[in-house]
């Protein structure tokens, strides 16, 4: 693939001179680890802990009474996992890498699974009716290849600034791939736990990387060997250990992308003999392959930009099912694709399990792409799109704050006119939203959203700020409304966008905000939600200072509109408000005249009643049955298990168990700090039941640091909060 951002091609090897073996790592995506579904890192609680590693002077190591699953690690912050699939490379790795044999791995010796492991299950989606009059479904469909952070010390947990990839248009893609690995790091790649649980959330697969590399970067054929070995029963370790992998760190499967040459056909059989292998072991868990356009079957790297002869076995071939999709080089044509698809037709597979690559990480939205090639207007699509490093609404900014990333993200997926009802004719990008059809996971009650992005610039909570500094956590990410934005009036248009300047819970909130001279409707959340006699719909909202009063009512959308591009037939309550708290006012409105029906939709329709801009805040949404059940049950044996104590200032890993309690797990957790004053600071959040603390400094002269752990539900009530403490020297 292009290594388009350094200017320069990996198809065309540089210079002798530049051939440095860490050379990948700009292009790299951190490894990153998440997972074991139900084991949640505590199965360590049962095995004495280790002595831990010598300190430096002036630090202090404890554990606590759940231990660690192995020795200690040298470095109390966690990182997503890599790895080489079996040899290392010769020399010694550079500052900050560690070389790690996958082979040797196991989660037992794995001190950081706790910190890796995704919890959140793979959602089911469903796809409405689209907004956009163009959009399929049932025809092409996305994958993206995204780059987070480098494969070394890409943190665990999510890290503490605001500048981040926080990728939120989850409606549009089936597919995301963890994409990184260099020959100075390692070449295979689990993703980290807060992409996988903001993925599942929404119904999407995360992909690891298995990353052969080209020689001209590094890459040695051994590394490809070692992939594929036999042990002496004839069977692949290496197969084995990706499914673990897959399957302890909760992920969907692998892309494998084989780009290392000099090889020849018996090595070229024994590849797609690992791939059935691979298959074989990950399909009764549900994992899948997606296989890159690289080496072909004569064992040599040759991008075909296709599907044909001499790429075909390793997506179809006389046995059957090889892999479960192919991402089809950058190389192809018009020409290559109808072909590619047709040969798909041929072996009875499906064209849009091709993802035809289209490159963004340079030009983003101005890349040239024959996007009639791909997902034409007036006829099918010929195959599906494989965005080549998205992050580029990122990369390219020169003012990264989160509100400047969201908008150039939404221009990305939705076009520059940021609504998918209504796109710009003379826009030569084809916004996702202008192809293909959005989906959505929200199909059961209780169902809130806070608006929050996975980052921020501070952390609220009831619209008082209780955290102070910048944060990212994707795994924290509300099921944002999939379609941004649709926007109907028949006067002036507002803007409509995440705000970070406010938020009513977490770090963000929608903002309603300009010149608004008629009734303003701004679409949300497509659902599938049953709604009882006892169903309530609960907006919080606020007016900004300065702003003109809005009148506001509520849209419930009892049925779908007919054809795509028509308007979403809304039923509108007012509801009844209640005072405000810290400026913001709770509207409830029950659903009982809609019982036994179905929520296709959620809105807002805004009436300025007075002279002046509009400015409204939506805080959170909510749909539930009311009365509200309890809170959720409080964590059990909340631990210090490590802390690093150097004077005043701490690191440390927290860990707990989970309450055995009816309503199945919470959506999350929450740290803070007990400061000796009685305030509380959110520290961080989690999916998982350990998380890792930097930084945390002695308030005056206190004897101990206190934490508390809440767990919250999908409604974001917190429960008790359980406390642990770690002392301070005197």
């Amino acid at each position: 693939m292009p290594e388009t951002g350094n200017g320069l091609d990996r198809r065309t090897p540089p210079a002798p001179d530049r051939l440095r073996p860490t050379r990948r790592r700009v292009l790299a995506a951190g490894a990153g680890a998440t997972a074991l579904l139900g084991l949640a890192g505590r199965a360590r609680a049962d095995s004495a802990p280790p002595a831990p590693p010598a300190a430096p002077h002036g630090t202090h190591w404890t554990h606590g009474t759940h231990g660690a699953p192995g020795p200690a690690p040298a470095d109390l912050a966690p990182y997503a996992s890599y790895w080489f699939p079996d040899s290392l490379p010769a020399g010694t790795p550079g500052p900050g890498i560690v070389w790690r044999s996958l082979r040797e791995w196991s989660p037992e010796a794995d001190p950081d699974l706790a910190y890796n492991t995704a919890t959140v299950p793979l959602a089911e989606r469903f796809t409405p009716v689209p907004a956009n009059r163009l959009a399929r479904a049932g025809q092409a469909r996305i994958a993206s290849l995204v780059s987070f952070a480098p494969t070394a010390a890409n943190p665990s947990q999510g890290s503490p600034t605001a500048d981040h990839y926080a990728f939120a248009h989850w409606a549009y893609i089936d597919e995301l791939v963890f994409w990184g690995g260099s020959a100075g790091e390692g070449i295979v790649l689990a993703p980290n736990a807060p992409v996988i649980d903001a993925a599942h959330r929404n119904g999407v697969r995360v992909m690891g990387n298995v990353f052969l590399p080209p020689v001209a970067y590094g890459g040695d054929l051994r590394w490809t060997r070692d992939l594929v070995q036999r042990d002496a029963l004839g069977r692949f370790p290496i197969a084995d250990q990706l499914v673990l992998v897959a399957r302890t760190y909760g992920f969907d499967g692998w892309f494998v992308n084989a780009e290392t040459d000099g090889g020849d056909s018996a090595l070229a059989t024994r590849m797609r003999e690992f791939l059935r292998a691979l298959r074989a072991a990950g399909e009764p868990h549900g994992l899948r392959i997606t296989w890159y356009d690289a080496m072909n079957t004569t064992g040599r790297v040759g991008w075909q930009g296709a599907l044909n002869a001499l790429n075909q076995e390793f997506f179809e071939d006389r046995g059957g099912r090889v892999a479960d999709t192919v991402f089809l080089d950058f190389r192809w044509t018009p020409g290559t694709l109808a072909s590619s698809g047709a040969l798909a037709d041929r072996l009875g597979r499906s064209r849009h399990e091709l993802w035809a690559a289209v490159d963004t990480e340079a030009r983003g939205w101005e890349s040239a792409v024959d996007w009639d090639a791909i997902v034409p207007r007036g006829r099918d699509h010929v195959v599906s799109v494989g965005f080549y490093r998205p992050e580029w609404t990122r990369n390219h900014l020169t003012d990264r704050s989160p509100g400047a990333f969201h908008r150039a993200d939404d221009r990305f997926w939705t076009g520059s006119s940021l609504d998918p009802s209504r796109p710009a004719p003379e826009d030569r990008w084809r916004a996702p939203a202008t192809a293909v059809a959005d989906r959505s996971t929200v199909t059961a009650l209780p169902f809130a959203c806070s608006f929050n992005t996975g980052h921020g610039l501070r952390w609220y909570d009831a619209g008082a700020v209780v955290g102070d500094t910048p944060w990212n956590h994707l795994g924290l990410q509300d099921r944002l409304p999939g379609r941004r934005w649709v926007v109907d009036t028949d006067g002036e248009r507002p803007t409509v966008a995440l705000d970070f300047a406010d938020a009513w819970r977490g770090g963000s909130s929608l903002l309603v905000s300009g010149s608004a001279t008629a009734p303003v409707t701004v679409g949300l959340h497509t659902t599938r939600l049953p709604l009882t006699r006892a169903s309530v719909l609960e907006l919080v909202h606020a007016t900004g200072p300065g702003t003109a009063p809005v009148g506001v009512e509520i849209g419930v959308a009892t049925r779908e509109p007919s054809t795509a591009g028509e308007p979403v037939p809304y039923t509108w309550l007012r509801g009844r408000s209640t005072d405000a708290t810290r400026g913001w006012r709770t509207t409830r409105a029950p659903l009982a005249l809609l019982a036994g029906r179905t929520a296709y939709a959620l809105a807002v329709r805004l009436t300025v009643r007075g002279k002046g801009p509009v400015g409204w805040r939506l805080g959170a949404v909510a749909v539930h049955d009311g009365p509200r059940s309890p809170r959720p049950a409080p964590v059990t044996a909340p631990a210090v298990d490590a802390s690093d104590r150097s004077g005043n200032r701490a690191r440390l890993r927290l860990s707990w168990r989970p309450a055995a309690a009816p309503g199945g797990r919470p959506r999350h957790y929450e740290v803070s700090r007990l400061l000796p004053d009685g305030d509380r600071r959110f520290l961080g959040g989690t999916c998982g039941t350990a998380l890792y603390l930097d930084g945390v400094v002695r308030a005056g002269g206190e004897p101990t640091a206190v934490f508390e752990v809440r767990a919250v539900d999908e409604l974001y009530r917190a429960s008790v909060p359980v406390r642990t403490a770690l002392p301070w020297e005197p």
